[in-house]
């Protein structure tokens, strides 16, 4: 076995673990110097949104990839430090991994009854469901009311995945919460249907929508 490794190593042949696989965009900050085809992908959305103005896409972050993504946080009121991470990809839609666990632990619940008070798969209330799932998928502890969860999170212009989408049905504030799954739509716990889904700029829910939040 020994003379079998040296001479797979002289031969320049590399065995790799199956079983390792890439995180997906999202997941790790990227900055100047990472040499990835991460740094491309992260290239041709700041190309989409017309900052990133170089000729070419490369796999390489140099200091036009710094200055695109300077561009975007400054414009994003991002802190402006032209490195990319977790809020630089929010605010481009970028979604990694563990953004796509919120969405999965979301949709598991999809059809729970409503419960005024509920905080368990048995029945939820908007806000028990919304404190539930984000515990499980993110080990993220959420207050118990939609008042007390919309003031904390940092304000978000616009929604991403994982982000909680706030409405003021009554009046005096934010009384209503779901968690944004896009593209415009977001899970939530209705008093009429359950855990169900719901497109943000349906007629209802654009005229109460007042922001979105990220935890």
């Amino acid at each position: 076995m020994k003379k079998i490794t040296i001479i797979l190593a002289a031969a320049g042949i590399i065995v790799l673990n199956p079983a390792v696989s890439h995180a997906a965009l999202g997941d790790d900050t990227l900055q100047q110097t990472n040499e990835n085809k991460d740094v491309q992908k992260l290239q041709k959305k700041l190309d989409e949104k017309g900052y990133f103005t170089y000729s070419k896409t490369t796999d390489y972050y140099g200091p036009y990839t710094k200055s695109a993504v300077q561009r975007f946080q400054d414009d994003k009121g991002i802190a402006v430090d032209g490195i990319a991470g977790k809020e630089t990809f929010k605010a481009l839609g970028i979604t990694g991994q563990s953004d796509s666990s919120i969405m999965e632990v979301a949709k598991k619940y999809e059809g729970t009854p409503y419960v005024w008070g509920g905080e368990t798969p048995e029945g939820f209330d908007c806000s028990g469901y919304l404190q539930y799932i984000f515990s499980e998928a993110e080990n993220v502890h959420l207050d118990r009311t939609v008042d007390e969860i919309y003031k904390d999170g940092k304000q978000a212009e616009e929604p991403a995945v994982g982000d909680i989408v706030f409405f003021n049905l009554e009046g005096d504030g934010p009384s209503h919460a779901g968690v944004y799954i896009g593209p415009g739509s977001f899970m939530h716990a209705s008093s009429s249907k359950g855990v169900t889904s719901a497109e943000l700029d349906s007629s209802y829910w654009s005229q109460h929508y007042i922001g979105a939040k990220s935890y």
